[in-house]
């Protein structure tokens, strides 16, 4: 499908991690294939019981006595698919699409966050025409759901203190420091009773999406939110009970659709009264950021005897859901329009009789900013009844005033692209944090190909900026 693509090797690399499915906490067949390009090629390798992998080359000649350098990406990515998209990522590769400079994939999101980092490193460690110092390749799993692997590696074994992550998505730029983040997440013991009514499904899609990190600031659409508001006002007017509710794919995404199952005793004609005033409300409300936005109704064949929740335990989260915050939180008071503090509620769901889940995903470049977000979310959670845990911390990564490598890098930047690069922090996660604890007096830029829409089904990738950065990259090599 690739094979006609420049630069070749890169791209082809690319195309088998594609065929392999590797969403996050489903790393094990990527890892595995990593593990057996270093077996053929006779590489030292490390494989660790999470799954990461280190892969180390020797120096070509001439190079042996220069600075080893770290080559890190991810092999995970967010796998979130269109509605009524019948592919099951966590057993089928993606199906990709050539469509003029961009590469994408068919209902699916396509996965260049963090393939591609993947790709260029394979295609660095395949080749015997390029000269370098000693790689130290290491790709981490699941990356994009707290950062569990680069918080579980152990780099001992590396020599390099200078790191090369190609995790970013704008050509234009070279990051130099990020935001830091912590996951909340919420559960609720709801009370069940029987009731009566007509069961109806109701779904909300269309909306945007995106990187809860990268595209926070352009203020799109929360499903979660929205589904929310919209029950309510069900509730308020028809009268409804709820049986399920679901929204979101993942904790570092702004949720694109969601859904709630419910039994209504009065007519349909009312409900779908209630969701077309709703609809158009939000249809103006979020024209600029979310033309696609739809609400559709569908009815259920339903049980003998149906259980919903509880009408107090209903209103109890339902109010805390309304409540509790979304979005930009705080700019920066440094940097002109740099988010400093956000809050996305990127997943909520619930079996029938089960417990109600919620996640949410806090960024800051600021820890006391950080820590008092992630207090504050606990303190609502608890005041509603529910029960609360935080995971996947991971640390900003700090902007090094004295850093050789960003002054080369700006140097070849330069010299290859005909014009001075960004220098830039951003608010999404990046694993130089995290890496920069384990490696002592660790030198770190990110650099990456141009992307689009990165954890969505819009996803896209530059294939001439791919080929363009692939070349920046061989020359910071060749130095």
């Amino acid at each position: 499908m690739l094979e006609h693509l420049q630069p070749a090797k890169v791209f082809s690399f690319f195309e088998e991690i594609c065929h392999i499915p590797h969403g996050s906490y489903h790393t094990e067949e990527i890892s595995a294939y990593l593990v057996d390009f270093a077996v053929q090629r006779g590489l030292w390798h490390l494989q660790d019981e999470v799954g990461n992998v280190i892969i180390v080359k020797d120096a070509t000649s001439g190079y042996e006595e220069k600075e080893p350098i770290i080559i890190q990406g991810h092999m995970d990515m967010v796998a979130v698919k269109e509605d009524g998209c019948s592919k099951d990522m966590l057993t089928e590769g993606l199906d990709l699409v050539v469509e003029g400079d961009y590469i994408s994939a068919e209902g699916t999101s396509l996965g260049g966050d963090d393939g591609i980092a993947v790709a260029y490193a394979l295609a660095i460690l395949d080749s015997d025409d390029i000269p370098h110092p000693r790689l130290e390749v290491v790709i981490t799993v699941d990356e994009e759901v707290g950062m569990d692997g680069a918080a579980a590696i152990d780099l001992s074994c590396l020599k390099g203190h200078t790191l090369l992550n190609i995790d970013s998505e704008n050509e234009t730029e070279l990051t130099v420091a990020c935001a830091g983040g912590v996951n909340v997440s919420g559960q609720w013991q709801l009370d069940w009773i029987a009731s009566e009514g007509e069961k109806y499904k109701v779904i909300l899609t269309g909306l945007t999406g995106g990187h809860s990190g990268v595209e926070i600031h352009k203020g799109r659409a929360n499903a979660n939110k929205l589904m929310n508001q919209l029950l309510y006002l069900l509730e308020r007017e028809v009268d409804i009970s709820l049986i399920s509710v679901l929204g979101g794919s993942a904790d570092n995404v702004i949720p694109s659709q969601a859904e709630a199952v419910f039994l209504c005793k009065k007519e349909e004609g009312q409900i779908e009264g209630v969701l077309r005033t709703m609809e158009e409300v939000w249809k103006d409300e979020w024209k600029d950021t979310d033309p696609g936005l739809k609400l559709s109704l569908e009815k259920l064949d339903r049980k003998e005897v149906e259980k919903t929740v509880e009408t107090s335990d209903f209103f109890r989260v339902l109010s805390f859901f309304l409540e509790v915050p979304n979005g930009v939180q705080e700019m920066s008071k440094e940097l002109e329009g740099v988010v400093e503090t956000s809050l996305n509620f990127g997943t909520m769901s619930m079996e029938q009789e089960g417990k109600l889940s919620a996640g949410f995903l806090i960024r800051s470049s600021v820890d006391n900013a950080k820590h008092a977000l992630s207090s504050k979310i606990r303190k609502l959670i608890k005041e509603s009844g529910g029960s609360c845990s935080k995971s996947g911390e991971y640390p900003g990564w700090s902007y090094r005033v004295d850093s050789p490598l960003r002054e080369k890098m700006v140097r070849i930047y330069k010299e290859h692209f005909q014009r001075d690069p960004e220098i830039i922090s951003i608010h999404a996660g990046l694993e130089c944090g995290i890496l920069a604890e384990k490696i002592k007096n660790l030198d770190a830029v990110s650099i990456g190909p141009q992307m689009y829409d990165i954890h969505t089904t819009e996803e896209r990738l530059s294939i001439s900026s791919t080929q363009r950065v692939w070349e920046y990259v061989l020359k910071i090599l060749a130095e």
